[in-house]
């Protein structure tokens, strides 16, 4: 099976502008993500799929390959599927732009689910996370059944503990998809409960797929503000200090 990663890469962030390029330890975000697809086992193929040529610029002059794609993506499954049609492959792995802290090995547990079970269309990550990090809107949880299959993704808090300890499960940006599947779910209309949470995966699930989740080998933070990359970037700081004293 030929599998492709795309990192999909806006310039006009509407939160934080030119998000892709802003520098984070040494280098441009999305350079970061680019180095966890390289990193993958289970890939054959890495590329960033972007509409801007400031972004694709610093991704050649990284040495990564680049897609350029309409500024008229409704979305990042919208910029996946037309960067996927010259790209050609089994499947495809989207590899969020703006999660600079995404493994190789994230990766390859997602693809893991595609190869393993020639039934499964869609598959994803989730971690365990703090309860009191459930709250945030900003961090989407997600409910799966006990096969893994998906139930719901929101930005609230689910489900409602009402009685025993929370134990709520964090969603990780990052999607393997059959090349047929990819192609279908980016004809598909938003839905309801897409357009109510902001949350893109609820419309494959209106639509009546499933989506498989599976366990993260580590968590992975999305930046969405200036102020998310600054706490990125002192948690690499801290992880770099940890590893230099534990080699020394």
């Amino acid at each position: 099976m030929k599998i492709v990663g795309i990192i999909p890469a806006r310039y006009a962030s509407v939160r934080f502008p030119a998000k892709p390029l802003a520098p984070l330890a040494g280098k441009a975000m999305v350079l970061h993500v680019v180095e966890a697809g390289r990193a993958a086992r289970s890939l054959d193929r890495v590329a960033v799929a972007t509409d801007d040529e400031r972004i694709a610029d610093a991704v050649r002059q990284a040495g990564a390959e680049v897609v350029l794609t309409s500024r008229d993506c409704a979305s990042g499954t919208d910029r996946l599927a037309e960067a996927a049609r010259s790209l050609a492959a089994d499947a495809y792995v989207n590899i969020q732009g703006d999660e600079p802290m995404m493994t190789g090995e994230n990766i390859d547990r997602a693809v893991e689910t595609l190869l393993r079970f020639p039934e499964r269309e869609i598959a994803t990550l989730s971690v365990a996370m703090p309860s009191r990090q459930a709250a945030d809107p900003n961090v989407v949880k997600v409910v799966a059944a006990e096969d893994g299959r998906a139930l719901y993704f929101s930005r609230s808090p689910i489900p409602f503990f009402r009685n025993g300890e929370p134990a709520h499960r964090k969603h990780l940006g990052i999607y393997a998809y059959r090349a047929a599947t990819l192609a279908r779910l980016a004809g598909l209309a938003p839905s309801p409960l897409e357009k109510a949470e902001s949350l893109e995966q609820l419309r494959w699930l209106e639509a009546g797929y499933a989506i498989w989740v599976g366990e993260a080998a580590s968590d992975s933070v999305g930046v969405d503000t200036p102020e998310d990359l600054a706490r990125v970037e002192e948690w690499m700081r801290k992880a770099e200090t940890m590893r230099k004293e534990a080699a020394s």
